[in-house]
């Protein structure tokens, strides 16, 4: 006779016989018993608990011959209730989806349904993991489920409801079956146990349960394992059975690791190498008695949440009181990021104890040190700002010898520092452009904006145009983040008109090298006068020093009105003046050949000026004399011109 495995010779006959399901069960005879059958029925869960089962009892209800009507307790002797009970039913078809996952399954289905029953009450389609069927398969079976032929019921079952489409959940009538309860379970295999005279005691009985993980048909497969077993069944064997790490060895481990004894938690590893257990089934045993040891810590009251034996959980409630969370958590992840690497490692057994050794307290320091340290090298961000707070110029002292008008020892020494500082500052500028986003920021900063000037938390930019800066302005909080990235710290940036050259002499202009030079000791450079300018053939006076006279004079003017005068204005005077000394040192001829080149040199030609001034006084004719021996270049603006629009300007171009 062929051997009948336990998890078939005790599967539930009736909704009486489920275990650990009295709402569905209930829910379902109430069905029955009102006949009000559904048609279509969806059974979710777990494995294991019961929705097959399930399936085939109401099969057997709807079409039990020992009842004119379906009847919640089928009777299980009558012809159709043993052909459903062994699968050779015709009106009862229990369908792997895994196998027939197509559309043309579905579709044969379909067909065969538009027949009536053939022995039964009502046909009866049972499709189990029907999440595998492919999408043109469900929606094939839309239709059916929604208006089914008389007669015909759709049972569902599977694991994965997720997989399952909404709109064939929402045709059928749910059922969510739940894992089985631990005591549930164990009176259920004390009650196998007895019928089948397997001598085991509770303690390895409850561990089987809790192996087994809310699933009864795991449980009566491991327990019918064991049943071959001679003499009586502990839990040592139950651990040896199954393959798993002892839980008396895993707590001796996790003492050696708390106490920080490397010796012994190698010496404890290979003990269970030598012993067989592989390296991959040691470290997720550990992992889960971590799991075991936080739940000793965290909820000491419920031993029912792990599986492990009584005297087991008393040691490691006790236990868990020496550690502290952040260990339990922090060897949790350590354990849980070696697992992959155990995995597809050829070296697992040399990894695992790597990974017991970096659980010890005293290894657990070194990630959180390593932690510190930045994730990109900035060696080359390093030293710029100190070079830049500490100027060298002012670092020499200054004597207090008068320094000539035309002379100015601190520019040469200010340019020096000046392309050093742009130097270091371009170096800075690109590693910030490098880690900017968004990328348009970047392109915007990388073509109008510089670095000119860095300070220990400030930064300074110079943008070219006004409408850029306003731009920039509202991208100032990205600009800011990039500093902090290179910097590692907080950084204010300051955003200014201009380009970098014009920003540094700025800001070299105010500098205390600068104010020293400009300090009582260093007069400034004196105004120029008739005795010291030296004035060449094109030269002509400044414009910035006559607009001031010409300024003064109107504010004076405006003050002190006065009466008209014949007067010349004394920067006319001036003017000649200087000319007489031209004529003491320059020839007339050579003065007319510069003018000729002059006017050559922009497409221009020299005339003679043929007018004259009244006869007033002896002063007058001199300068008539002067203004009609001078000659202007046609086609050079007018000085008196350019005088008057820049008047109009407020800020002068200087």
């Amino acid at each position: 006779m062929t051997y009948e495995p336990l998890h078939h010779k005790y599967r539930p006959q009736t909704f009486a016989d489920l275990v650990g399901q009295s709402a569905i069960a209930t829910t379902l005879s109430n069905a029955l018993i009102s006949e009000r059958i559904a048609p279509a029925y969806l059974f979710t869960g777990p494995r294991g608990t019961g929705k097959t089962s399930s399936a085939r009892i109401l099969a057997k209800s709807l079409n039990c011959l020992s009842s004119d009507h379906p009847t919640p307790i089928p009777c299980g002797k009558c012809s159709v209730c043993q052909a459903i009970a062994n699968g050779s039913a015709l009106d009862v078809i229990e369908i792997d989806a895994a196998s027939n996952t197509g559309v043309d399954n579905i579709r044969e289905i379909i067909e065969r349904s538009q027949f009536a029953p053939v022995q039964c009450r009502y046909k009866v389609y049972v499709i189990d993991e029907c999440h595998m069927l492919s999408t043109a398969a469900f929606n094939a079976l839309l239709k059916t489920l929604e208006e089914p032929p008389d007669r015909v019921i759709f049972v569902l079952a599977t694991t994965d409801p997720q997989r399952v489409l909404p709109t064939i959940i929402s045709r059928c009538q749910r059922f969510d079956y739940r894992r089985i309860a631990l005591d549930a379970m164990v009176a259920h295999l004390q009650k196998i146990a007895q019928i089948e005279a397997i001598d085991i005691n509770l303690e390895a009985l409850t561990l089987v349960a809790q192996i087994a993980n809310g699933g009864l048909r795991d449980a009566e497969s491991l327990l019918d394992q064991l049943s071959l077993l001679a003499g009586t069944i502990t839990a040592e064997r139950v651990w040896d059975l199954v393959g798993a790490v002892p839980e008396r060895d895993l707590l001796t481990l996790l003492k050696v690791i708390h106490g920080n004894i490397p010796d012994q938690v190698i010496e404890q590893c290979r003990h269970l190498m030598n012993r067989g257990k592989e390296p991959l089934i040691v470290l997720q045993n550990l992992a889960g008695f971590y799991l075991n040891l936080l739940l000793a810590k965290t909820a000491p009251n419920r031993p029912e949440m792990v599986a492990v034996t009584a005297l087991t959980w008393q040691e490691l409630c006790t236990e868990a009181r020496t550690w502290s969370l952040e260990e339990i958590l922090r060897g949790q992840q350590l354990l849980k990021d070696s697992e992959t690497q155990l995995k597809n490692t050829t070296q697992p057994r040399l990894w695992l104890e790597v990974t017991l050794l970096g659980l010890l307290p005293q290894a657990q320091v070194i990630p959180l040190v390593a932690t510190v340290a930045p994730s990109r090298p900035q060696t080359s961000v390093e030293r710029p700002p100190e070079v830049i707070t500490a100027p060298a110029p002012v670092n020499e002292p200054i004597k207090p010898a008068v320094i000539t008008p035309t002379t100015n020892v601190a520019v040469p020494k200010t340019e020096v520092k000046t392309v050093t500082s742009d130097d270091n500052h371009e170096q800075i500028w690109q590693q910030v452009l490098e880690v900017m986003e968004p990328p348009t920021t970047r392109t915007l900063l990388r073509q109008h904006g510089s670095l000119f000037n860095m300070e220990e938390s400030s930064a300074y930019l110079s943008i070219s145009s006004e409408q850029l800066l306003k731009m920039a302005r509202l991208r100032l909080t990205n600009i800011e983040s990039a500093f902090e990235a290179v910097f590692q710290r907080r950084i204010k940036v300051h955003l200014q008109v201009g380009s970098a050259t014009a920003a540094m002499a700025a800001e070299v202009s105010q500098s205390p090298a600068a104010k020293m030079q400009a300090s009582p000791e260093t007069a400034p450079n004196p105004p120029i006068t008739p005795e010291n300018k030296v004035m060449t053939v094109v030269d002509i006076p400044p414009v910035k020093e006559a607009i001031i006279e010409k300024k003064e004079a109107k504010i004076t003017e405006a003050r002190n009105p006065k009466t008209p005068s014949t007067e010349l204005p004394q920067k006319i005077l001036n003017f000649d003046s200087s000319l007489e000394t031209l004529d003491q040192d320059v020839d007339v001829s050579e003065i007319l050949a510069a003018a000729q080149k002059l006017a050559k040199s922009f497409d221009g030609e020299v005339v003679n000026m043929g007018y004259s001034l009244p006869e007033n006084s002896a002063a007058e004719t001199k300068v008539n004399k002067s203004v009609e021996n001078m000659t202007i270049v046609r086609g050079r603006p007018d000085v008196n011109e350019i005088l008057d629009s820049l008047e109009e300007d407020e800020d002068l171009p200087f």
